[in-house]
């Protein structure tokens, strides 16, 4: 292995403080004996833009890990607050980016840069955002999750206490996110930007195949072409033939939005984002069953909002309509499953989904967020990909 207490120039490779260094490096290089010569290190990446209420907390949370990270680095892009000093009062290195006008992956892509000539290929970089706080058993169990198929390993995300009724429709809507992967064995659908596990060979073939053409995004680590860099990251990992995973204990505590402004524009980051990257793809064994997930969101949304025209055009006109057993029996089943699948986020959780009227609001929110996505695709649908 190659010890990362490495000399050099910083200036000549963009950074503005020193090579990394850390605690498991170093003993490395003086104490090899010490430990198994298989054991990978970990190092973490924690881009952020002006987070110093924040970024306290995810770094404590790295060091309370059960296997607790050889390096944490966080990544001050930009920033005109007080981040780079918290981050080193809580036993950080911080990195700051130079002309970076890519937001986070160019960030990030300045960031891994820096670090991977420093890993070996299987050794292991965690990339965290900074408003997320691990729970003390995700390195270790992502770690335990890798072999030859498993390039990557997300978090699970649950949303943070707060933010009223919306913040807790978030974190309903989260939670069944977490019951869905944990019904198919921990398969993730997007290695999510709250926490994500690469192997450093992973991240290698990732900028080589961007290079040779064979994915787009540019010819670095993370396409700076995606309004979601994290759902394209997943998208380049399983075109190389790995497996994403996101198991159980890979949990995270990230933020929710405390308003409807804020939450459109994050969805519609989202969204736009997801349907583009799917345009730049195009249809392959990857993402054929994003496609599909995609039409049977937008079959089910015209579907609820048909249902919702006729139903009110049937009572405006004829009353409100008698009991069927048939479509009673559909109904109670359909909020069983609602109820079953938030059975883990608390009473008030159960007591909105047997209400079943707030989550029709926030599902009709989450509807118009798609089809103002879907129709801003249309609208632009000259925006191309170039690989360069």
């Amino acid at each position: 292995m190659h010890d990362p207490a490495v000399s050099g120039d910083p200036a000549a490779r963009g950074d503005a403080t020193s090579s990394p260094t850390g605690r498991h490096g170093a003993r490395r290089a003086h104490a090899a004996h010490e430990e198994p010569v298989d054991d990978p290190r970990l190092a973490v990446l924690i881009p952020a833009h002006n987070e110093q209420d924040r970024i306290a907390d995810a770094i404590d949370g790295l060091w309370r890990q059960n296997r607790r990270p050889d390096l944490i680095v966080v990544v001050a892009d930009n920033c005109t607050d007080d981040t780079a000093a918290v981050a080193a009062a809580h036993g950080a290195q911080v990195f700051h980016t130079r002309g970076n006008t890519h937001k986070k992956a160019g960030a990030l892509n300045q960031a891994i840069a820096w670090m991977l000539p420093h890993l070996d290929d299987r050794d292991l970089l965690l990339v965290q955002d900074a408003d997320t706080v691990l729970n003390p058993w995700f390195t270790e169990t992502a770690i335990a999750t890798f072999n030859r198929k498993v390039g990557a390993v997300g978090g699970v995300f649950y949303g943070e206490e707060g933010g009223g009724l919306l913040g807790l429709l978030q974190r309903m809507e989260f939670h069944r996110y977490a019951w869905e992967l944990d019904r198919t064995g921990g398969r993730a659908q997007v290695l999510t930007g709250t926490g994500t596990m690469f192997r450093a060979r992973v991240l290698r073939e990732v900028r080589a195949a961007r290079r040779a053409g064979t994915i787009g995004g540019g010819n670095s680590y993370y396409s700076l072409a995606s309004l979601t860099e994290d759902d394209e990251m997943t998208k380049a990992v399983k075109t190389l033939g790995y497996r994403a995973m996101s198991p159980a204990g890979c949990a995270v505590v990230t933020e929710v939005m405390p308003t409807l402004p804020k939450l459109w524009h994050q969805r519609l980051r989202w969204q736009r984002g997801a349907l583009e990257n799917l345009r730049d793809y195009g249809w392959t064994r990857v993402t054929a069953r994003y496609f599909v997930q995609q039409f049977l969101m937008g079959f089910g949304a015209l579907s609820f909002l048909v249902y919702l025209t006729f139903m009110t055009m049937s009572t405006a006109i004829y009353g409100l309509p008698g009991l069927s057993p048939f479509w009673t029996s559909i109904g109670l089943i359909f909020v069983v499953e609602k109820t079953v699948s938030v059975r883990r986020a608390g009473p008030k959780a159960l007591l909105v989904a047997l209400l079943m009227i707030p989550e029709m609001l926030y599902d009709l929110f989450q509807h118009a967020v798609y089809f103002s996505s879907l129709w801003g695709l249309f609208r632009r649908s000259e925006e191309k990909w170039v690989a360069t």
